[in-house]
């Protein structure tokens, strides 16, 4: 295992630990999602460069397209919750009541 797939596999690996320990904040849960994709895209950009392979390279595309309403997504919700419960904690939000 070369030294780049170390660096991000411990990347998206650390961004999922954060999105396990960081549970205050709906925004930091965001962060943490959002770091765990530009890893996963990255990799998947370095990919088919390093198998000489042409049969994935719209794949990253796709997946970055994925990450855009991802996050748009949750900006709205964060926005909402916001809104209509005057924080962003994540203890707050009960998903059973409107």
């Amino acid at each position: 295992m070369s030294f780049i797939h170390l660096s991000f596999y411990s990347a998206f690996t650390l961004s999922c630990l954060g999105l396990a320990f960081h549970r205050t904040h709906l925004i930091s849960a965001l962060l943490c999602l959002e770091s765990m994709m530009l890893s996963m895209y990255i990799t998947l950009s370095i990919w088919p460069i390093e198998n000489q392979t042409t049969t994935f390279t719209m794949m990253p595309v796709l997946m970055l397209t994925f990450a855009a309403c991802e996050a748009g997504t949750g900006l709205a919700m964060l926005v909402a919750s916001t809104r209509t419960h005057g924080s962003d904690h994540l203890h707050n939000l009960n998903l059973l009541q409107c």
